[in-house]
């Protein structure tokens, strides 16, 4: 029995029409998995497919199809294959593909997401200039007294502070005070 290679074609010596076979397995895997995940999720409470703890992986398989379908796209060579293969060709195949990425950009975390070498440059230049001279978190993690050195430091010299005394304690009372008397006014304009 001669071994299953299904996933390559006779024509092409490089393999490359595995990429397309690759790709539509993928996207089939990647369907009945957000089936299973999703039933998974009810069954576990109703709780939403991105709090599903293994979400990730979804993830990791998103970005597998796009890998793919971008290597797809790439090669022209492919195209003829792909017009056999996916129904509705290469339109259909790049309409499921921006799909993906949409997907993939929306729940992907920023490390997952290929960086862009003049990303940081254009973040930097989209937000502006940010002045870190007034920012008011710089001193966020510092001690109390670090917190207040700065703070005398910034606002010029002041008055030496008194430190407080330390506190006495009180002296009891022996004798319960004594409640007030009236006092009768003895002024010569009192008639009594």
């Amino acid at each position: 029995m001669e071994p299953n290679n299904s996933f390559k074609s006779g024509k092409d010596s490089q393999g490359d029409f595995w990429y397309v076979d690759n790709y539509i397995l993928l996207k089939d895997y990647y369907d009945r998995t957000i089936s299973r995940i999703a039933a998974r999720c009810v069954r576990s409470g109703n709780i939403a497919l991105e709090e599903y703890p293994f979400y990730g992986y979804v993830l990791d398989v998103l970005e597998e199809i796009s890998e793919t379908g971008d290597y797809i796209i790439e090669h022209p060579d492919l195209h003829p294959y792909v017009e056999k293969k996916i129904a509705g060709g290469v339109a259909a195949l790049q309409k499921n593909l921006n799909e993906f990425k949409t997907e993939l950009k929306n729940n992907a975390s920023p490390e997952m997401i290929k960086q862009d070498k003049d990303e940081l440059s254009k973040m930097k230049e989209a937000l502006g200039a940010v002045d870190k001279s007034v920012d008011p978190t710089v001193g966020a993690g510092m001690s109390m007294d670090e917190v207040i050195n700065k703070l005398m430091q910034e606002n010029g010299p002041s008055q030496p502070q008194p430190q407080p005394r330390p506190a006495q304690p009180r002296q009891p009372v022996s004798q319960p005070p004594q409640p007030a008397q009236p006092q009768l006014d003895k002024s010569p304009f009192n008639n009594g």
